[in-house]
């Protein structure tokens, strides 16, 4: 992508793909790409941060109104399936479906929780930054 003078390429991991072919033994390529995509950190923090054990998908899309339904469930099945949070299902009319952070979700917490912190106290100058650089490159 040509942005200005500069070009970008940005490299995002398919939710399907289980293993970068290329670079098989790349953390960052095979789990922070999952892991840090645009949602997944947020719904961890939100079901970390909840106070309830379990929560159920509305509870979890109240908090991220941003979000489409759509995308919400891809990111909780990505979630899952890398061991990052558990679905229960509870054979109810209606359906009750509930999620929650596993032990590994959990051992995110002593990193998650200094990053987020830095991004509070950075944010202002990163935003202030980034405004300077786009009205540069106009």
């Amino acid at each position: 992508m040509n942005i200005g003078k500069k070009t970008y390429i940005f490299w995002f991991m398919k939710r399907s793909t289980i293993q970068d072919e290329m670079f098989p033994a790349c953390p960052v390529r095979n789990i922070l790409a999952r892991l840090c995509d645009k949602w997944a950190l947020l719904v961890i923090y939100i079901l970390d941060m909840s106070g309830k054990e379990n929560m159920r998908f509305m509870e979890i899309k109240q908090h991220m109104p941003d979000i489409s339904q759509r995308m919400l469930t891809m990111t909780l099945r990505t979630l899952e399936e890398d061991g990052y949070v558990s679905r229960t299902v509870f054979a109810e009319i209606p359906l009750r479906v509930e999620y929650a952070l596993t032990e590994r979700g959990k051992s995110l917490k002593p990193m998650l929780d200094p990053l987020l912190q830095w991004a509070y106290d950075n944010m202002d100058v990163i935003m202030q930054d980034r405004k300077k650089s786009m009205s540069q490159n106009v």
